[in-house]
C-alpha cells in the first residue's frame, strides 16, 4: 500500500500559519490572574497536611520529649537520622527513669520529608513543621543538631502526660 503524500500550499511550506496558530492556542491558556509571588513577602499557600522540616520539640515544662529510643533513625528510608543515647540530668525527678539524646542529627540534605519520623515516635518528640526554605552553603550547614532542632521545634503541648502523679 502506497500512501500519497499531499501537496502543500505555499501558506503551508512558509510554516507562519501553524506558527501564529500555535502561539494563539498558547495565548488563550494563559490566566488572567497574576501568578508571580515576591517570594520572601509572599509565601505560597501550602496544603493543611503539609510534611516539612522535622524538628524536636520539648514539653510545657522545658523537658526535651525525646528519650532516644532511636525508632525514627530505623524507620528512615534515607538513614538522615543519626541519634547518640545519653542520660538525663542527677538531679531531675526524671533521671533514673528515662535517657535523653546527648545529641540529635537530621541531615536535611539527606531528608526526603517522607513523615515515617513522626509517625514511629511514640513520644511524639518530632513534628513536621510548615517550612520549606531550608538552605545553607556548605553540606555541613544542613545537618542540623539537637540544639537547632529544639529551637525550631519548640514548646509542644503534651498529650501524653507521663510526667504528670495521677
Amino acid at each position: 500500500m502506497i500512501v500519497e503524500r499531499p501537496k502543500l500550499t505555499i501558506w503551508d511550506r512558509l510554516y507562519m500559519p501553524q506558527i501564529l496558530k500555535g502561539m494563539w492556542i498558547t495565548l488563550k491558556h494563559i490566566p488572567m490572574k497574576r501568578f508571580t509571588r515576591q517570594y520572601p513577602e509572599e509565601t505560597p499557600p501550602l496544603p493543611k497536611r503539609y510534611r516539612g522540616v522535622p524538628t524536636l520539640v520539648r514539653d510545657p515544662e522545658q523537658r526535651v520529649k525525646c528519650v532516644a529510643c532511636q525508632l525514627c533513625e530505623f524507620v528512615c528510608p534515607p538513614r538522615a537520622i543519626t541519634v547518640i543515647p545519653g542520660f538525663r540530668a542527677e538531679t531531675g525527678p526524671d533521671a533514673k527513669v528515662e535517657k535523653e539524646p546527648s545529641d540529635f542529627i537530621i541531615d536535611m540534605a539527606r531528608c526526603i520529608y517522607c513523615g515515617l519520623c513522626e509517625e514511629a515516635c511514640p513520644e511524639e518528640a518530632i513534628f513536621l513543621k510548615k517550612d520549606y526554605a531550608m538552605a545553607s552553603y556548605t553540606r555541613e550547614q544542613m545537618k542540623l543538631h539537637k540544639e537547632k532542632l529544639l529551637e525550631l521545634g519548640g514548646i509542644h503541648e503534651d498529650r501524653i502526660c507521663k510526667w504528670k502523679k495521677k
